[in-house]
């Protein structure tokens, strides 16, 4: 079993509609835990964890027998990712500490030494990989569900224009996890990155800052940034909204409340914050 198996597996019968695309998900995340904890054998609760993904493994292979199903997982695990960006956000507002990047460094190294955040990060990757090939099935759904030859309805009216565009949004922000995980965390992981230690302490950190800056300092990828960020502002504020109401979370008390959360804190203000990034380091290097 090795990683290129899962992944092929994990596509192939979760765009095709099997039910293995779960177990594929769960061997997946084993693998990559293995291979961390293989580094922290005092996790005592290693088994435990593994009967527990094996079973949710197990059960929620029936979700993806059903469209219904499937649109529950495509909500469950959007609405996971949205508390994910919220962590990832506080993490690299670190870059504005104004230290030389301590607390930034400080931050990375115990978010990639702490077992159980590990443990999470890897659970992460795996909803981020259900949540693309889930959209792209239901995507494909669809269009094949779509009537022929009918005349064209003016859906502006009845939909936002975030709503009728889903996939493009989403393919975009694939394009960027794609190279955003190169260059920062492929280069993490099993790059040559420089070492740096500060006074009254013994760790030698990797100094992802540098890293961060050389890379926000490139024309290029701050532009690539920038028009993601604008990409997942439109794709957050549909999805949000809409991954409470896909699982039944809808009602006029409450939906409001859900629809405002979704447009000022998931639509403008984290896409902002993170497009703040890259635009303050490149400023700042002319």
């Amino acid at each position: 079993m090795n990683y290129w198996y899962c992944l092929k597996c994990l596509y192939f019968r979760s765009v095709f509609y099997e039910p293995d695309g779960c177990l594929c998900v769960y061997n997946l995340v084993m693998i990559l835990l293995q291979r961390d904890l293989q580094r922290t054998p005092s996790v005592a609760t290693f088994a435990h964890l593994t009967n527990s993904l094996k079973h949710m493994s197990t059960v929620s292979t029936g979700l993806f027998r059903s469209s219904l199903g499937r649109k529950y997982l495509m909500a469950l695990s959007g609405l996971f990712l949205c508390t994910f960006l919220i962590v990832h956000l506080i993490g690299n507002l670190q870059l504005f500490a104004g230290d030389g990047g301590q607390a930034f460094n400080v931050y990375s190294y115990f978010m990639t030494h702490n077992p159980l955040i590990k443990i999470v990060a890897y659970v992460n990757y795996a909803f981020i990989l259900l949540h693309v090939f889930d959209g792209l099935y239901l995507t494909m759904q669809n269009r094949k569900a779509r009537p022929q030859g009918y005349a064209k309805v003016d859906q502006s009216k009845s939909s936002t224009w975030s709503s009728r565009n889903m996939g493009i949004l989403g393919t975009l922000i694939l394009v960027f996890l794609i190279v955003h995980m190169r260059t920062f965390w492929f280069e993490m992981k099993f790059g040559n990155m420089p070492v740096i230690s500060y006074d009254g302490d013994p760790i030698q950190y990797k100094d992802m800052y540098v890293v961060v800056v050389e890379a926000f300092e490139q024309a290029w990828y701050s532009a690539l940034y920038v028009i993601s960020m604008f990409a997942l502002a439109f794709h957050l504020y549909h999805g949000f909204q809409s991954g409470f109401q896909s699982i039944g979370l809808n009602h006029h008390r409450y939906t409001p409340t859900i629809k405002s959360v979704g447009t000022f804190l998931f639509g403008i203000l984290i896409p902002a914050l993170f497009a703040a990034m890259p635009i303050f380091f490149y400023i700042k290097s002319l």
